[in-house]
């Protein structure tokens, strides 16, 4: 009895011995007892790997600057033009940034700016030949350099009550020292909005405003002033968006050499041959001009038809402060005026807004 324990126990321990050497890569099946024959199965199990790759697409989109309407597009406009004199200069202080961002604000068409040359070359947006008209120093503005020019308060003789005064009391005059941090600014606006600028940066911070900028520079000045006019249009690529003045018909004529194809209003002499003389008028986008020169008035029917026959529109800028309001504005429209040359452009958009 014992001996046919221990056969049994050696073929079971076979058995197990048999079945654990194929571990995991085997399967066995059962043995038959009535055949007594062991069978045993290997199974191949292959893994496969699959790596999947996740495409990430991303769309960039480029906002593209806004482009300003081509000075030819506004000859054609429906409406009359509000220009803002200086960034409108019986609103808000003459040729600031502050001025031109309250006029675009204020529904503006076109910025209309004065320029001249630094020491330095650079081009800025100034009236007069001195600084002292309204930064309170003095100064020649072709004798100093632009850093120089911009140290300076260009709003401290800005009055709402009366420009250009200079004998009101100091509350009169509430931007005075903004710029030269002895005031605090307006709310949304800092003390460099209250400097002489520079051309090429107004016409940087408004690249969908179309400009009219005047030259007040002559000779040797006026020269270095149309170079650095170009230089800055070239650079910005405002070819077709600005429209170029002068009251010397000798800078208009040098201008037009230099950039042919960027639009002009004529000088003096000019117009007065075209209007007094018969001659004909060059090739102009516009003709700028006050409602009266001294004493003669400017604005007869004559003058309008001469403007149609030469195929230029007219744009009118006020020759005394007392001109600058609603009424006046609506009564040049009416007698023709293509574009006010303002210094109250809200005034003006309400003008604009009933004539559309």
């Amino acid at each position: 009895m014992s001996v046919k324990r221990f056969f049994l126990t050696q073929i079971l321990f076979l058995l197990i011995l048999s079945s654990c050497g194929n571990s995991e890569e085997s399967t066995s099946t059962p043995t038959s007892h009535a055949t007594e024959i062991s069978t045993t199965t290997t199974t191949t199990t292959t893994t496969t790997t699959t790596t999947t790759t996740t495409t990430t697409t991303t769309t960039t989109t480029t906002t593209l600057a806004p482009e300003p309407p081509a000075i030819s597009d506004l000859l054609s406009s429906s409406y009359p033009l509000n220009i803002a004199h200086a960034g409108g200069d019986q609103d808000y202080p003459h040729s600031t940034m502050y001025a031109f961002k309250q006029a675009v604000a204020k529904g503006a068409d076109m910025l209309e700016m004065d320029l001249r040359v630094t020491a330095d070359g650079v081009l800025v947006v100034h009236h007069d030949e001195t600084v002292d008209g309204t930064t309170g120093t003095s100064g020649i503005v072709s004798e100093m350099t632009v850093g120089e020019l911009q140290a300076l308060d260009n709003a401290w003789w800005w009055s709402p009550t009366c420009w250009p005064c200079r004998d009101l009391s100091e509350e009169d005059y509430p931007l005075r020292g903004v710029r030269t941090g002895n005031a605090p600014p307006p709310d949304g606006f800092t003390s460099e909005d209250f400097r002489i600028e520079t051309f090429f940066d107004i016409a940087s911070a408004f690249p969908e405003m179309p400009l009219d900028v005047e030259i007040k520079d002559e000779g040797a000045l006026a020269s270095e002033a149309i170079t650095a006019l170009i230089s800055d249009i070239d650079a910005l690529g405002r070819h077709d968006s600005v429209i170029v003045a002068s009251f010397s018909s000798d800078v208009i004529t040098e201008f037009k050499q230099a950039a042919p194809n960027i639009a002009t209003s004529p000088g003096t002499d000019e117009m007065v041959a075209w209007v007094l003389n018969g001659e004909p008028l060059g090739d102009h986008a516009a003709v700028q001009v006050p409602p009266f020169y001294g004493d003669v008035e400017v604005l007869v029917p004559s003058f309008f038809e001469a403007a149609e026959t030469a195929g230029v529109d007219v744009w009118v800028w006020m020759s005394d402060t007392s001109q600058e309001n609603y009424d006046y504005y609506l009564e040049l429209v009416s007698m023709g005026a293509d574009g006010i040359i303002n210094g109250r452009p809200e005034a003006m958009e309400q003008v604009s807004l009933g004539k559309n």
